[in-house]
């Protein structure tokens, strides 16, 4: 279901995919995420996705003017996964209200792995 805004002109649609690809970018700019994870079908592990597929590991869900999004991370070993947690959800919070112009309802960060970074 996409994110509906109604004006004095008309109604302004957005995509759930829009608003997935926003909270995915804003998600990875964080101090701790290292990428976003999707499940693969049928598998019990997660894979790492790439810039170009961010948005396969959030799941939005609109009723109305409001969301509810769930992000699905992988951090960085040795970060305070609540302090990564908090923070994305604010910035994600934030911009989806900017950009979007929608209320999120909640944002979920599911922590699905950690890794180390390579220097």
């Amino acid at each position: 279901m996409s994110g509906t805004i109604k004006s004095n002109l008309g109604l302004i649609t957005i995509s759930d995919d829009v608003i997935a690809t926003i909270a995915g970018y804003t998600a990875v700019e964080n101090y701790g995420i290292v990428g976003m994870s999707a499940q693969k079908a049928g598998e019990s592990f997660f894979e790492l996705l790439g810039r170009e597929n961010i948005r396969k590991g959030v799941a939005v869900s609109v009723n109305g003017d409001s969301c509810v999004i769930d992000l699905y991370v992988i951090v960085e070993y040795g970060v305070s996964l609540h302090a990564v947690a908090q923070n994305v959800i604010e910035n994600v919070t934030y911009r989806v209200r900017e950009f979007a112009g929608l209320a999120v309802s909640s944002v979920n960060v599911h922590v699905e792995g950690v890794r180390v970074q390579q220097s």
